[in-house]
């Protein structure tokens, strides 16, 4: 940041915003949320990040207050930087590179199959999964659920009655995964704007998720999928025996999905005009 003379920076974390306003004293700074930055010390890795907190704390917030520029992608991420005193100076969606998960969609399997693909992290709150599965699993005969990632808590869905846990799968066959699958399940505690969800919308697939961050952005209770409370093991579990028992509901949250997700793809083109938009308006 000393050697190269940028005319404005543009930062997708508030640590990050941190380093470069100490580094580059002066240079316009524009600071994208994504998410709750909190989750970083609390909900992702070892445990011991905790002790980290208070420190990362003051120094994410006052990067907030600190910069040129706030841009948002969502409701969930707007109303973060507003209780911190801030107003952003935009809000739209990031780009995503969707163009695998766009084709026609595919009817529901004939096999029932619940699916999670997320890293096994805290904040994806995995050992609640585990929990609410081995609540509905009994429930379920023959259906099994699918796991798709790693990450610290593997130890939560080794040997995880009625599943099957794939620790990678490629990128280009995510969307055949999600085809796959009757139902996405996210029982995140802390999420922005989760790419699964939007991918698995794109797809066709209704999603069962906590009522938490982005996800509320994008997943529309009884429309294009169910929500629960976070930390609801039980309450988990009962959304997913409601939509892989009755066919018909399944079906019509289905149908949902795909209209539901329109407004979030953004074309390179569009995403690029906003930015260069927002980056002219604080370097004047």
């Amino acid at each position: 940041m000393r050697e190269f003379r940028p005319d404005a920076v543009l930062t997708q974390s508030p640590y990050e915003a941190a380093a470069v306003l100490a580094a580059r004293p002066g240079v316009p700074v524009i600071l994208e949320i994504h998410g709750d930055w909190r989750t970083a010390t609390r909900l992702y890795g070892s445990g011991a990040r905790q002790l980290l907190s208070p420190l990362a704390d003051r120094i994410a917030l006052a990067a907030v207050r600190r910069v040129d520029a706030v841009r948002t992608i969502s409701t969930f991420t707007t109303e973060l930087v507003r209780s911190a005193g801030v107003e952003p100076a935009a809000t739209f969606p990031a780009f995503m590179d969707l163009e695998r998960f766009l084709g026609p969609t595919v009817p529901l399997p004939e096999q029932t199959t619940p699916l999670f693909v997320g890293v096994l992290e805290r904040y994806k709150d995995v050992d609640g999964l585990a929990a609410a599965w081995r609540l509905a699993a009994p429930r379920l005969p023959g259906v099994t659920l699918r796991i798709v990632g790693t990450g610290s808590r593997t130890g939560a869905v080794e040997g995880l009655v009625q599943s099957a846990w794939t620790p990678r799968v490629p990128n280009e066959e995510i969307p055949g995964v999600l085809d796959a699958a009757t139902v996405l399940v996210l029982p995140s505690r802390s999420e922005g704007l989760g790419r699964i969800v939007v991918e698995a919308l794109c797809r066709g697939r209704p999603v069962v998720a906590t009522r938490v961050g982005g996800i509320t952005d994008l997943v529309r209770d009884g429309e294009n999928g169910l929500l629960v409370p976070p930390r609801d093991p039980a309450g988990l579990a009962d959304a997913l025996v409601r939509v892989l028992t009755d066919r018909v509901l399944a079906e019509r949250l289905a149908a949902g999905a795909r209209p539901s997700v329109e407004p979030w793809l953004a074309t390179p083109e569009d995403y690029a005009r906003r930015t260069r938009e927002l980056v002219e308006q604080v370097t004047r």
